[in-house]
């Protein structure tokens, strides 16, 4: 099996499978990428058996078909180094050569069919959303999973399906991250399950791979897993086990106090108030009062700080303790310039972060009695 590649292309496509390529695992199978030619074309598949990944590389050149077993490591290195835009693969049954330049490399051929399969997605019914609403969706909610949690639906993301309308949300139990965008159907999709949970990875590993303004996201459930198309790759995940909270419950239906601000002056003031915390101090006293916001924190043996930030609030004055980290998160991945509104109970109840484009984030207050 012979086939040229465009190295830069090639690269992009090992360094986005490698993702799910697990460093440590008892199949050592796993550790490579299969490599599959037919028809003119190649595809990467790399697996650790919950998520998968199946890739169209571009800009090949090839009139042969088979398939080899690529040692994911060795050959990103090697891809890595080499200085032309083309690279040669010469693959037998006893090993592989790969040639670029003046450059010459040998490697083993392992066995192909002990690699185990990742579906490809042949589905006509299925969900469908623009590539960039996804992507952005991802973003907005994937850091407030939990991966290391006992509780597995934490470590994942809930996908809410509908006719008309995708939501997003996560939460690690201290904050929630929910978002909605719009969405449509082809076919006629199944209507159980459509509130499946998907692993962070598997999301991460989707927000990677779009890449076009104009690309539209394909969604297809099944009962124990899921496949999304989304331009040159299919990703395939096992669904989370477990039950995802009915985060609904944790979001106020009603707030004493509505506050407007702006998302990058109220990043920086909040970084600042995260420099005086530790790990037994993340408390930051946030003081809402007449047209000021003051921020102070306490962290014994490493000092304190009052960072003060002009609003437009009017009203009785209000503290409540925030671990900065939490709302920090949030401000990170909004833009600079949008408006936020914080609305607020008191200081034992949850608050409430809203943007006009149907994002809302919850954050758990700490005890003032630290």
């Amino acid at each position: 099996m012979k086939l040229t590649c465009h190295r830069p292309s090639l690269a992009t496509a090992f360094q986005i499978v490698s993702a799910v390529v697990p460093t440590r695992t008892p199949k050592e199978i796993l550790k490579n990428v299969k490599l599959q030619v037919g028809d003119g074309k190649a595809v990467l598949i790399g697996t650790d058996q919950e998520v998968g990944i199946r890739f169209n590389i571009a800009r090949v050149e090839t009139d042969s078909s088979g398939e080899v077993l690529l040692p994911t490591n060795r050959v990103m290195s090697i891809l890595r180094e080499l200085q032309d835009d083309a690279v040669q693969f010469d693959i037998t049954e006893d090993a592989i050569w790969i040639r670029s330049g003046h450059s010459e490399f040998k490697l083993p051929a392992e066995d192909p069919s002990e690699f185990p399969p990742v579906s490809s997605f042949d589905h006509e019914s299925y969900f469908a959303i623009a590539g960039p609403s996804i992507k952005e969706l991802i973003r907005r909610t994937i850091f407030a999973t939990d991966v290391e949690s006992t509780r597995y639906a934490l470590g994942g993301i809930q996908m809410e399906l509908n006719p008309e309308k995708i939501t997003l949300a996560a939460t690690d139990s201290r904050r929630l991250a929910v978002v909605t965008a719009a969405c449509r159907v082809q076919g006629q999709p199944p209507t159980d399950n459509l509130s499946p949970v998907l692993p962070s990875k598997a999301m991460n590993l989707i927000e990677k791979t779009i890449t076009e303004d104009d690309e539209e996201v394909q969604i297809a459930v099944n009962p124990n897993d899921a496949l999304i198309k989304c331009g040159s790759a299919t990703v395939y995940s096992r669904l989370v086990e477990g039950r995802f909270p009915k985060y609904r419950d944790v979001i106020p239906q009603e707030t004493r106090v509505s506050i407007e601000l702006v998302a990058g002056p109220f990043y920086a003031a909040v970084r600042q108030a995260q420099i005086i915390t530790n790990e037994e101090s993340r408390g930051v006293d946030f003081t809402f009062s007449n047209g000021l916001l003051t921020m102070n924190s306490v962290a014994a043996e490493i000092g304190e700080s009052k960072i003060e930030m002009p609003i437009s609030f009017e009203g009785e004055a209000i503290t409540i303790t925030f671990d900065p980290r939490f709302v920090a998160d949030f401000l990170r991945i909004v833009d600079a310039d949008s408006s936020l509104r914080l609305e607020l109970i008191d200081a034992e109840s949850a608050a409430v972060f809203r943007k006009d484009d149907a994002y809302t984030y919850v954050v758990m207050p700490l005890s003032r009695d630290r």
